[in-house]
């Protein structure tokens, strides 16, 4: 699926508020997100670059949807986002003046940034825990957690990845170069575990063991890969960072590396495979 435009704009009744924008750079990129008098747009604690005069910012407990239910619908957000190893808060960036404004927000690592509308995708997309970078605010951010024992244990993202739903756009940061796959009902994929950045929930996310005995304890690429099947949207990075800084620790005279890539040589966390 291509990207937008620069500044698309599509107006369609909806939850979340309607805001334009655009991706900017290469390699190492940042959203550039304009916005009308009274939208808002929500950020990952970190993620800001700058923004118009005119925009305000708060920080907020939870995702800032708005649609929470009171201080303790809050403070359930708050803890879905910890669980997924993020900050309690987020902080909502909202255009209090006149005419347009724009705030940019960047993502922290090498890579992608990846815009989606919620709606065109059923208005759920299941994504790994950190990829969440801003979004229109009215999009909620939730957890997923893997159904199966060995899924999570070994599935490279643990039993919980982020679940982001709602009708708005979403903008969320993948590792190396992207690539898009629309699987039929039944079609099949073999991703390394690591190299799953997101999916739609329709597709089914399980394990399958890589090869034979000899290529697990010595072929380097870990015991397990995932197996998605269709139907439905997968989206697969070429570079997680756990693999990007598991290499520059390894360079740096550490004990890097990332699981999925080990052997039975290795650290034990090599052997079962994945990429944190």
């Amino acid at each position: 699926m291509p990207s937008p435009g620069p500044w698309e704009h599509q107006r369609r009744a909806g939850i979340a508020d309607d805001i334009d924008f655009e991706i900017k750079g290469q390699e190492l990129q940042f959203v550039e997100i304009e916005l009308d008098p009274g939208e808002s747009a929500v950020a990952e604690a970190g993620a800001f670059v700058w923004k118009d005069a005119a925009i305000g910012m708060t920080t907020v407990f939870g995702d800032g949807s708005g649609g929470e239910g009171g201080f303790m619908g809050k403070l359930l957000g708050a803890g879905r986002r910890l669980v997924t190893g993020e900050s309690l808060f987020t902080t909502v960036f909202t255009h209090n003046g006149s005419g347009k404004a724009r705030v940019a927000f960047a993502s922290p690592t090498p890579g992608a940034i990846l815009p989606l509308r919620l709606a065109d995708l059923g208005g759920t997309l299941i994504c790994q825990k950190d990829a969440f970078l801003a979004a229109a605010k009215g999009v909620s951010i939730g957890i997923h957690f893997q159904q199966r024992i060995m899924t999570g244990l070994f599935g490279g993202e643990g039993f919980v990845m982020q679940k982001l739903s709602g009708d708005g756009w979403v903008f969320v940061q993948m590792g190396g170069t992207l690539t898009e796959r629309t699987l039929a009902p039944g079609e099949q994929l073999h991703v390394d575990t690591g190299c799953v950045a997101a999916y739609t929930p329709s597709v089914d996310f399980d394990l399958e063991r890589a090869g034979g005995v000899r290529s697990m304890l010595f072929g380097g690429e870990g015991v397990f890969f995932a197996r998605l099947t269709g139907p439905g949207k997968v989206w697969i990075q070429s570079m997680p960072f756990s693999r990007l800084a598991g290499r520059m620790l390894l360079a740096a005279g550490g004990k890097g590396g990332n699981r999925g890539e080990g052997s039975i040589l290795g650290d034990f966390g090599h052997f079962i495979g994945g990429n944190e």
